[in-house]
């Protein structure tokens, strides 16, 4: 039927029943929609589309309509639904090319490739399809009269399906880029517990998952063989370095504790458990929870990923045996000297957290101040080149002795100048410069100011305090508040005054550590 200015009739033939219907998808637990925008100045095509698909379905998930009734208007729903799958677009609106406009600013002011555009147009003059479909990216055009109820509904579906499969190829790619970015990351971090979040972190941006996820690994603690949780997030954030049956729900230990046992991944709708080992036997599992159903190319780059985790956690795990090793050198080096000296066991320990705490209140970054912490133990280690007569004479040291004694900076320099690694030359320099004082009277260069090196000036007042404050063959411990006072009065000549001012500044944590590290009697 035509209406008197010419036009066709909508309700007879924009969406004529037909007798065919086509089932909709009832399969699949419940989505979010797919959001789609009617751009048209009638609102009775709003209304009729809104009716005709408001029973639709597709791959599980409604529509969502947003509409807009000029190109002014479709713009900014556009800015504000980023995510929309389908525009169902009128061509001639305040403008004869109102929707070529809007076509226009889709593609290239948007940038958006993705979204699928349909014109529907009561005017096809004003817009010829074959000059619409060369100039613009669009992909369907569609003359008002012929979208009866069933094309409406297959052209929605086409639409639909494509723009699914252009975001899974989109997410696809995004992933790999992921996991190619990640692994170059998580290989940086040199702290397991670093690395375990860093896997849950760059696992859930690889396949958008979110809320509780827990990294466990089948480790022997403290002497017992259990399930210990690496890192954790969501609803498990709280519970790094727990054994997982003190803190994990029954069901979920119960997941974890399979996937162990069978040596197997699972995957459910949502969640999953994934298992790795490495080359080593070290074991790992990863539980998530709290997201949809994974497609098989989301476990496919889950599973490329946990082989470049395996690596990864292999190379961390044996560098931290590596420092662990080099640490128990170290301190037991220290140890040697201070026995050998008759001076207190826990000495090199105090030292060298107080170095650390030191540095840390400098400013220095906790991966340098842990270079001090764990160089500083070996400040002394030159007294192995000292004769027992002298190092462990109880009275005062004559001149000669004196001149002897303090030939061990030297010493422990030659001792350790020569290795390039970093703990070591921190090492060797703290050995060489922890007894030069701020003023230049030190020893052995009589070195000034900030001419010494800062983890001599850190290390020299973390020693000088830790003596004061013990026994020694030569002396009794001083009371604290008489060690403080020589702190004070030594500021800007023996000490540096920066350093001192902090220590003073930060004393309750300098005195946590010496009662942590105390002398058992």
């Amino acid at each position: 039927m035509t209406r008197q200015d010419g036009l066709v009739d909508l309700d007879e033939l924009l969406f004529a029943d037909e007798e065919e219907t086509v089932p909709t998808n009832d399969v699949g637990m419940e989505q979010d929609p797919w959001i789609v925008l009617i751009v048209d100045d009638e609102k009775q095509i709003h209304q009729v589309t809104k009716m005709v698909l408001q029973d639709f379905e597709f791959d599980g998930r409604k529509l969502e309509f947003h509409g807009a009734f000029s190109a002014a208007e479709a713009k900014q729903v556009l800015q504000q639904q980023p995510n929309a799958a389908l525009v169902l677009l009128d061509v001639v609106m305040e403008q004869e090319d109102a929707g070529l406009q809007v076509v226009r600013y889709i593609r290239e002011e948007l940038k958006n490739t993705a979204i699928r555009i349909i014109l529907r147009t009561g005017q096809p003059g004003q817009a010829p399809e074959r000059t619409v479909i060369m100039d613009y990216d669009i992909n369907d055009y569609k003359e008002k009269t012929e979208l009866t109820t069933q094309k409406l509904f297959t052209t929605v579906v086409t639409a639909l399906r494509s723009y699914r499969d252009l975001k899974t190829i989109e997410k696809s790619r995004s992933g790999l880029e992921e996991i190619i970015k990640s692994s170059a990351t998580l290989f940086e971090l040199q702290s397991m517990k670093k690395f375990a979040s860093g896997v849950l972190t760059q696992m859930t941006s690889i396949v958008n998952l979110h809320k509780n996820a827990i990294h466990c690994s089948f480790a022997v603690t403290k002497g017992v063989e259990d399930i210990y949780i690496l890192a954790a997030s969501g609803d498990y954030a709280s519970n790094q370095d727990e054994r997982a049956r003190d803190v994990v729900p029954e069901q979920v230990l119960g997941e974890i504790e399979q996937a162990f046992i069978t040596k197997k991944s699972s995957f459910a709708s949502d969640r999953f458990v994934i298992y790795f080992q490495s080359k080593m036997g070290m074991e790992n599992v990863i539980y998530m929870n709290g997201f949809k159903a994974l497609s098989e190319w989301e476990r496919y780059l889950i599973d490329i990923y946990c082989t470049n985790v395996s690596v990864a956690f292999e190379n961390i795990y044996l560098n931290e045996e590596l420092e662990s090793t080099q640490q128990e050198i170290i301190y037991t080096m220290g140890e040697i000297t201070e026995t050998r000296s008759r001076e207190t066991g826990h000495h090199v320990k105090r030292v060298a957290e107080y170095s650390r705490l030191l540095a840390t209140k400098y400013g220095l970054s906790e991966q340098e101040a842990e270079v001090i912490r764990l160089a500083s133990p070996m400040h002394d280690v030159g007294k192995v080149g000292i004769p027992d007569a002298i190092l462990n004479k109880p009275g005062p040291l004559t001149q000669e002795e004196f001149e002897i004694m303090k030939t061990h900076s030297n010493l422990g320099y030659e001792m350790l100048k020569h290795s390039n690694k970093q703990v070591l030359n921190a090492a060797a320099i703290i050995a060489q410069q922890h007894h030069e004082r701020f003023d230049g009277s030190g020893y052995p260069h009589g070195l000034r100011g900030e001419d010494i090196h800062l983890y001599g000036r850190i290390t020299a007042l973390a020693d000088v305090f830790d003596a004061l404050c013990s026994d020694r063959v030569y002396k009794k411990a001083w009371e604290l508040d008489r060690v403080l006072d020589l702190l004070k009065s030594e500021r800007g000549r023996h000490f540096d005054p920066v350093v001192v001012d902090l220590f003073l500044e930060h004393l309750d944590e300098f005195l946590a550590i010496k009662e942590f590290y105390r002398e058992q009697r």
